[in-house]
């Protein structure tokens, strides 16, 4: 199977990022120049207040004069920063002399202050060029006043909603410790960063106030940007993390629950989130245990959810969405949900089979671009219970889905209405098919839709995250 494959490939680039590498020097093994900093950082820039100056010290150890072909700043003329070489204003400067045991100076200074513009940091670097060898100096500035979280394992800490955060390569949590987040608070993250949890995460926010969790760059009013940081990873081991009213979004990975190298499992509940715009899954759980409702998991380039080497699942009024809205010129071949109890390596073929203890989905969206928007993949070896009750399944081949004790009361292969499911809005129109069609149990285990409208004043429960609204009469 072609999901399989693309999953080792997973395996060994996504796990264990909180292994966390260390950013590396300016300086090679070949080096010659010493520099007084090996990043020149503006830290926590209001972008209404005056911004320093500062100064980059160039150091000659040697006992001979030096000759720098060249010292440029990488982003020219574009970038944020502008330089002062030695007292010449120039962002570029050829055939710069250093006597022995002597050194210059470059001066930098920011033209335009990030923040106001598409991006909330600034970066470049400065090049030095002798003979042969390259050196750099990297150059970074916050566009506003954020907390800034770089490469920190934490104790136990409560995030606020008074300022953003900025996370600079990573955050970790370690075994023991708890991060609490309060509604309201917006989390940014630079590219390739990540939140890794061996302890506990606690997301509390609400409907008024959502906890946001994105990178630190803007797209344009038409496409969502993804890729931009690596995603927030539950370790294996990791209990009782409660994720309630959060948007996660424009990453690599949304929520990875479970890792497969740790023994044990990972735990969520997972409340009315979204997930969207990932560039590679939404949520990615392996040998794990998700509870999760009214969420909505969409716009995802490859997997928008693989619950991989069993684990025990249970999600109630969520929507399974997937129209790539924009976000990709590549056709998806994967489906919108993978449901397996095994992973199987391409390169060696071993199979590693796991127990899915149960995997249960009431009430539920599974729909998308594609035919066929679910996989459900069970090697005998293993358990594999599951069941679809009362959902909506975009499946052609309908006869995989024959009502049993497995499948039970799903409407297969029809549109959902949604009002603009290419614009992300999957809540029921009108006419949908979706509507009044729910499971009285699952509603009254959810009684309030991802936006706190009860779902229990009309004759049933729509399907899905959301409850249709009559607008021309709101319910009071």
């Amino acid at each position: 199977m072609k999901w399989l494959v693309k999953i080792l490939f997973l395996l060994s680039t996504i796990l264990l990022i909180a292994g966390c590498e260390k950013e590396r020097d300016s300086s090679g093994n070949d080096a010659i120049l010493r520099f007084s900093a090996d990043t020149i950082s503006f830290d926590t820039i209001f972008t209404t207040s005056d911004v320093p100056v500062k100064i980059l010290r160039v150091g000659n150890p040697t006992s001979e004069s030096l000759n720098l072909s060249e010292i440029r700043l990488s982003g020219g003329d574009a970038s944020y920063f502008k330089l002062n070489i030695n007292g010449q204003t120039s962002n570029e400067l050829f055939n710069v002399q250093i006597p022995p045991n002597d050194s210059i100076y470059v001066f930098i200074e920011l033209k335009q202050k990030p923040g106001i513009g598409t991006s909330l940091i600034a970066e470049d670097s400065i090049l030095f060029r002798l003979s042969n060898i390259e050196q750099r100096v990297k150059l970074l500035a916050m566009g506003q006043n954020f907390r800034m979280i770089k490469s920190e394992k934490l104790k136990s800490s409560r995030w606020t909603n008074d300022l953003p955060y900025l996370v600079y390569n990573y955050v970790y949590v370690d075994s023991g410790q708890v991060l609490t987040i309060d509604a309201g608070t917006q989390i940014h993250f630079h590219t390739h960063a990540g939140l890794y949890v061996k302890g506990t995460l606690i997301v509390n926010g609400t409907a008024d106030e959502p906890v946001v969790f994105k990178g630190d760059r803007s797209g344009n009013a038409t496409v969502e940007p993804t890729n931009q940081w690596n995603g927030i990873v539950l370790f294996s081991g990791s209990r009782n993390n409660k994720i309630e009213h959060a948007i996660i979004k424009n990453g690599n990975i949304g929520l990875q629950v479970g890792t497969i190298e740790q023994d044990g499992y990972a735990s969520v509940e997972l409340n009315n989130t979204r997930i969207e715009n990932m560039g590679w899954a939404g949520i990615w759980a392996m040998k794990s245990k998700i509870t999760a409702s009214n969420c909505i998991i969409s716009n995802v380039k490859n997997y928008n959810t693989a619950l991989l080497l069993g684990g025990d699942y249970q999600f109630y009024h969520t929507s399974f969405v997937n129209y790539n809205n924009g976000v990709t010129n590549v056709l998806r071949e994967t489906e919108t949900l993978i449901v397996s109890n095994y992973l199987a390596s391409s390169k060696s073929g071993a199979k590693y089979v796991g127990d899915m203890k149960q995997a249960i989905f009431g009430n539920c969206v599974i729909a998308g671009s594609l035919r066929n928007e679910l996989m459900v993949a069970m090697d005998p070896k293993g358990q594999s219970n599951f069941l679809f009750d009362h959902c909506l399944i975009q499946m052609a081949d309908t006869a995989k889905l024959k009502p049993s004790e497995r499948f039970v009361g799903n409407l297969l292969n029809v549109n959902p209405g949604f009002t603009n499911p290419r614009r992300g809005n999957y809540e029921p129109d009108s006419l949908s098919v979706i509507r009044n069609y729910g499971k009285q149990s699952y509603a009254k285990m959810v009684p309030s839709d991802i936006r706190d409208e009860s779902r229990l004043n009309d004759k049933a429960p729509d399907l899905g995250a959301y409850e249709w609204l009559d607008k021309k009469n709101p319910r009071k």
